[in-house]
């Protein structure tokens, strides 16, 4: 099979983020939506320069790895448009995994937690990407190369997934038309998935189609203006601690944790907020009590 020479879509991106970040910055001061904070864009920045660099190393890795479970392969899909139309969706499917397990188990979480780490919502916080993630999540994208899609087709549609998701974080966008909302992700859903409040918490987890979140029971729709950030703030835009306090902390929780070995797993495996004496306070529980709230 002829593969394609594809360049790497990320790296041409990376001029429209710059001129798309500077333009809603423009925008925001004009219509007075609130003073642009300046320095958690800028680490945002810097998180996403960290995340690219990173990337031309794990990115060698895990195209390594692809192309030996290739090697065992159900099917041979060629680089033909339906298998691009197909492998659209399916790649979408392993992403809103891959996403949903990222709220729901703490291993996971620890890397992702560096994107939602920002108590502002623009297109810079789309650049809030993880510096350690690209060593272990692919595995989630393991069963289109099982199947047969080729390794680059794979990486090329997950940089695909992760351009488009770039311009559902703004708040200068309100609503799309009806329809779109229905079929895809936008704006006003992923507000939803950034906010605090309990009734969004570790909801509408899709890349590009939304439909995954109505299926599975995870969506949300925007009513109640949404509080960005994490339940407990990191508060720093120290780069450094933003990528690495979670690991510190959920080590910590399975080192100096006075419990059984199966219980030190489960800090691992737990949702983030999970303790072994009971005391636990999860997203779950809050939503819940939420609910109970709204009943009354």
């Amino acid at each position: 099979m002829q593969i394609p020479e594809i360049p790497d879509l990320i790296h041409y991106a990376i001029p429209f983020f710059v001129a798309t970040v500077i333009l809603e910055i423009i925008l925001t001061v004009k219509v007075k939506l609130e003073d642009y904070e300046f320095k958690d864009a800028g680490t945002s920045i810097i998180m996403g320069l960290g995340n690219v660099f990173i990337g031309i190393f794990t990115k060698i890795m895990i195209l390594a790895v692809f192309l030996f479970l290739y090697k065992f392969r159900f099917f041979t899909i060629p680089f033909a448009w339906w298998a691009w139309v197909i492998l659209l969706f399916v790649e979408d499917f392993c992403y809103y995994w891959f996403h949903r397990i990222s709220h729901e188990s703490r291993l996971f979480w620890a890397s992702h937690v560096v994107h939602h780490s920002s108590q502002k919502y623009n297109l810079s916080t789309a650049l809030r990407q993880t510096w350690s993630g690209s060593f272990y999540t692919f595995i989630f994208w393991f069963p289109l190369i099982i199947i047969g899609f080729h390794p680059i087709m794979v990486l090329v549609q997950m940089s695909i997934s992760l351009i488009y998701q770039y311009w559902i974080h703004t708040e200068l966008i309100d609503k799309m038309p009806k329809w779109f909302e229905y079929i895809f992700n936008t704006p006003s859903h992923h507000r939803v998935h950034h906010a605090t409040n309990p009734q969004y918490l570790d909801r509408n987890h899709a890349g590009i189609f939304i439909i995954w979140d109505r299926l599975f029971k995870t969506f949300e729709p925007e009513v109640e203006k949404p509080v960005y950030g994490l339940v407990v703030n990191i508060n720093t835009y120290n780069p450094i601690k933003i990528a690495f306090l979670e690991w510190i902390h959920m080590l910590k929780d399975v080192w100096y944790s006075k419990t059984t070995l199966k219980n030190k797993f489960k800090y691992l495996i737990k949702p983030p907020g999970w303790k072994h004496d009971g005391t636990s306070i999860l997203s779950t529980d809050l939503r819940k009590k939420w609910e109970e709230h709204q009943r009354k």
